[in-house]
């Protein structure tokens, strides 16, 4: 008999900041040689997966950390769950913050580069991050990660809303 399985679970963190009646989010690049030449339609927020005991709330401050350098402490207000269009599942948390993003240190993943040359390169998991309008993330932001702006947008309550 087989056994269905599960799709990966990853969980992260939208943080978001208020410019004058603007609301902008920190979007997220990922590093390596497959995603160089990606934009619109490439960023993220910060996660990683979750493994099915961990609580996602440790797992996304975890990943927060390891993609940007910055630990967070502050409470953070659940986005609730999307789905990606590979199937993996997203709990997304919010926190109001503002990170400067030049001084961003990601932490670093090995894959053979390039493919079959047996040559290991290191290359960090997120490559920049910046700051966008809502308006403008949700042109960068991955498909699957669009109601997570939405949610956001609610949250913070529609006068707060970019216009």
């Amino acid at each position: 008999m087989k056994t269905a399985r599960r799709a990966p679970t990853s969980a992260g963190i939208l943080m978001y900041r208020r410019s004058g009646p603007r609301l902008e989010v920190l979007l997220v690049h990922p590093g390596g040689p497959y995603w160089r030449r990606k934009d619109e339609g490439a960023w993220s927020i910060p996660k990683g997966e979750m493994e099915a005991e961990e609580d996602a709330i440790a797992v996304a401050r975890r990943e927060f950390a390891e993609e940007t350098g910055v630990i967070l402490d502050q409470l953070l207000e659940p986005l609730g769950e999307i789905r990606q269009r590979a199937g993996k599942r997203v709990i997304a948390f919010a926190v109001e913050g503002d990170l400067d993003v030049h001084a961003i240190r990601s932490n670093t993943f090995e894959i053979e580069w390039p493919p079959r040359s047996g040559k290991m390169q290191a290359f960090p998991e997120i490559d920049r991050a910046e700051w966008f309008d809502l308006a403008a993330a949700h042109a960068k932001i991955l498909d699957g990660q669009r109601p997570l702006l939405d949610r956001l947008a609610e949250l913070v309550g529609p006068s707060r809303r970019s216009p």
